[in-house]
């Protein structure tokens, strides 16, 4: 199963404190323990480092993911955060699509209502999910590498000046 196939993300998360490695880690294992059967997509951006879930494997139909940018926390987020209810109010982000919690450490996650969101989150996905009989399950894919990072532990090279 894909969740042992961690080689990738545990390159992409070494530049981040131990901490942080491991409050990234731990929300992975709280999805996969939920949703052995998602897809987990691997994206190694600029910005951050950011691993979600699709039912399908692709991307726009991803339910949550997890974000890491710096070494304060990780976001805990809703690809289609703003389709889902939020009875308690408690995600972040105002824009047409993504919403999230910021979790510092484990305890900052409310697992119930979370696995609420979630629910919510992987049904939509599923209804906007097409030809669902051919996607793969339960895979881990790295999708995007971008060698030039703007986060800890990484020099990004110098601009040129006129």
């Amino acid at each position: 199963m894909a969740k042992e196939d961690n080689t990738d993300l545990l390159l992409f998360l070494r530049p981040f404190s131990p901490k942080i490695q491991d409050l990234a880690l731990w929300l992975r294992d709280f999805v996969w323990d939920l949703y052995p059967e998602s897809n987990e997509l691997i994206y190694d951006n600029y910005n951050a480092l950011a691993f979600g879930w699709s039912p399908s494997g692709k991307m726009g139909e991803t339910f949550c993911s997890v974000a890491v940018a710096g070494d304060k926390y990780c976001h805990f987020g809703f690809y289609w955060g703003s389709k889902i209810a939020d009875p308690e109010k408690m995600l972040l982000g105002n824009g047409n699509q993504y919403r999230y919690l910021i979790i510092r450490e484990k305890a900052d996650l409310p697992q119930e209502y979370v696995k609420k969101l979630m629910a919510d989150a992987y049904a939509f996905s599923i209804a906007k999910a097409k030809d669902m009989a051919k996607a793969a399950k339960g895979t881990t894919t790295t999708r995007s590498v971008v060698p030039v990072k703007k986060r800890p532990g990484v020099v990004l090279p110098k601009r040129k000046t006129k």
